[in-house]
């Protein structure tokens, strides 16, 4: 999939998906060692991005499972089409239950999910399970089989391997601690806020017509509302609405008027709002 540390930044950075060091050089050693790769992080760094990122440069299917609280197997994995069998039963009322027992535990009746779309796919494939903590612990279970062996068993037809691995990433905003089980099958990066030249080379990729001063405004404002005491603090894809905020209001420096009229565009608790009027001090930026 790639060949070097530097060809992940490159490919990746043609995408609008700009690597640091560290999670270029991650993704590298996943792709080569086969090895699925759990990305943690605080929400909006852009940790769902690199999965389809990886995805674009490899001109591979991205596979997405979106994970929340009582995602089960039926979700995850596979399940029957009740209906349909439902229905070839109805028609096939002179059969024993031996012979329709077959047909109906068939591929006809079988609907892939996720987990074992990518599975079967012969194609280049990104599985990305997203927000993983989000799912109950017994989700991590069901995916223990799948990272260990790329195989998924389904009782009426068999174990289906894969013939072709696909690249897997899984994402977690640390809402609840995964098992050690899951972490043991994976290569861990963890996606915190960005250096500030990173950030700022991320504003001037996503919003072109905002001048570099402004850009430069925008990051340091962010910087030092990162550093106080708030339930949410801003995070990349923040920063990026905001500048194509203050793009569309026609700003061309950060002054109170702006930054208190638009606040409401990086935090997203009246408290945090409150807190930084009183404690945002444009001057000393």
């Amino acid at each position: 999939m790639f060949t070097s540390v530097d060809d992940v930044s490159a490919r990746l950075a043609e995408t609008g998906y700009l690597a640091s060091p560290a999670v270029a050089t991650t993704v590298f050693l996943a792709a080569r060692l086969g090895k699925p790769l759990l990305v943690e992080g605080p929400a909006g760094v852009g940790k769902t991005e690199l999965a389809k990122a990886v995805a674009q440069v490899a001109d591979a299917r991205l596979v997405r499972l979106q994970c929340y609280e009582g995602v089960d197997e039926s979700r995850a994995l596979y399940e029957w089409n009740h209906a349909k069998q439902l229905l070839r039963i109805s028609a096939g009322r002179d059969e024993s239950w031996d012979e329709a027992r077959t047909d109906i535990f068939s591929e006809e009746f079988l609907l892939p999910r996720p987990l074992l779309t990518a599975i079967r796919g012969d194609e280049p494939t990104v599985l990305l399970i997203d927000e993983t903590d989000k799912a109950d612990v017994e989700m991590e279970g069901l995916l223990l089989e799948v990272l260990s062996d790329f195989q998924i068993t389904v009782p009426e037809l068999g174990t289906v391997t894969a013939t072709r691995r696909p690249f897997v990433v899984l994402t977690s905003n640390a809402g609840r601690e995964l098992s050690e089980a899951l972490r043991r099958r994976c290569l861990f990066l963890h996606i915190g806020f960005p250096e500030e030249q990173l950030e700022r080379r991320i504003v001037r990729l996503k919003v072109p017509g905002l001048p570099e001063a402004l850009a430069e405004s925008v990051v340091r404002v962010v910087g030092a509302l990162r550093a106080m005491d708030l339930r949410k603090a801003p995070s990349v894809a923040e920063t990026v609405d905001w500048a194509r905020t203050l793009l569309a209001l026609g700003a061309d420096t950060l002054d109170e008027t702006v930054v208190r009229d638009s606040l409401g565009v990086i935090l997203k608790h009246q408290d945090d709002i409150q807190k930084a009027a009183a404690k945002l001090d444009l001057d000393a930026l």
